[in-house]
């Protein structure tokens, strides 16, 4: 049943920020790796990043086992130690592993949990609305929707995502469609419960009213990714942004499409920061492809890491 909201319910993660979607890291025989995981946390947070996202596509969630999933969250939001947020992706098929996945999460210390929805059962409109109500019931910490239905295989439509904002603690959506009018739609449909952050694009999703980023690139570059949401948003310095914006522009189109766990793992092993090869079914970057890596890296700027 869907449930009135209160002005009170909406609750700031840090106001408006860039967040990651967070590498896992692997050893060369493919386990876990929780000493690099924290060295590469500890980096991104150096870095200026805003909050941290582990557990999610690019941080290869379907990979894991509940075990590792678990060990990861612990890893990250220990490193963070309450520096930034962090929202832990608990997405799953099953309704009841999603809340075993929020309740882990909430329980680690996380500020709130990422949930895409089912993506293989191709749920109707009502399966969705009971999906994630028997979800929101069960939660205490915020919940952001994240949409990308060229994964998935379902899309949380503006209206849809209107509708869900009614729920408890849905309070945030990652939008990571290519359609910017999402946004706009998303904020006037849901009048004020959801806030939006941009997937794909971040520039554009600013500009049309998104609270936030969650950026596969600031894999790579967490300073100035952060830093072209602080143009954008706070400095309200459009001019340095749309420059910035174009310096990042290489790096954004490295990562997006069928590449963006294996150029972002490349790519991190080329500035010094390796994080392991993908975990099967996904192959490492062919061989013939690196040129393109290095080019991207060098057309951004991109320096090596420091201080790992």
């Amino acid at each position: 049943m869907l449930k009135k909201m209160h002005e009170d319910r909406r609750i700031s993660l840090d106001d408006t920020i860039t967040y990651i979607d967070h590498n896992g890291n692997w050893n060369n025989d493919g386990l876990i790796d929780l000493d690099a995981q924290a060295r590469f946390t500890q980096w991104q947070v150096d870095s200026g990043i805003h909050g941290l996202i582990p557990l999610g596509s690019t941080g290869e969630f379907l990979s894991m086992s509940f075990a590792e999933r678990k060990a990861i969250a612990e890893c990250v939001i220990k490193t963070v130690n309450g520096r930034v947020p962090v929202l832990v992706g608990a997405g799953a098929e099953s309704t009841d592993d999603v809340i075993e996945n929020v309740e882990m999460a909430e329980n680690l210390g996380a500020d709130g949990t990422m949930i895409i929805p089912p993506f293989y059962s191709t749920p109707t409109r009502s399966e969705l609305l009971k999906h994630f109500e028997l979800i929101s019931r069960k939660a205490t910490k915020p919940i952001m929707l994240y949409n990308n239905p060229a994964t998935a295989n379902v899309d949380l439509t503006p209206d849809l995502v209107a509708e869900l904002s009614h729920f408890q603690h849905i309070d945030y959506i990652k939008e990571s469609t290519m359609d910017v009018t999402r946004v706009r739609d998303i904020l006037d449909f849901s009048e004020g419960r959801m806030n939006v952050f941009g997937g794909i694009m971040g520039y554009e999703s600013f500009l049309s009213g998104a609270c936030g980023w969650v950026a596969v690139g600031s894999n790579i570059m967490p300073k100035e990714f952060a830093m072209l949401f602080s143009f954008s948003d706070k400095d309200k310095n459009l001019k340095e942004a749309r420059s910035l914006y174009k310096k990042l522009l290489p790096i954004i189109r490295l990562v997006g499409g069928h590449r963006y766990v294996s150029a972002t793992k490349a790519a991190l092993m080329e500035i010094g920061q390796p994080v392991g090869l993908p975990r099967s079914p996904r192959l490492p970057l062919p061989d013939s492809e690196f040129n393109m890596v290095k080019e991207a890296l060098e057309r951004s700027g991109c320096q090596r890491a420091q201080n790992l």
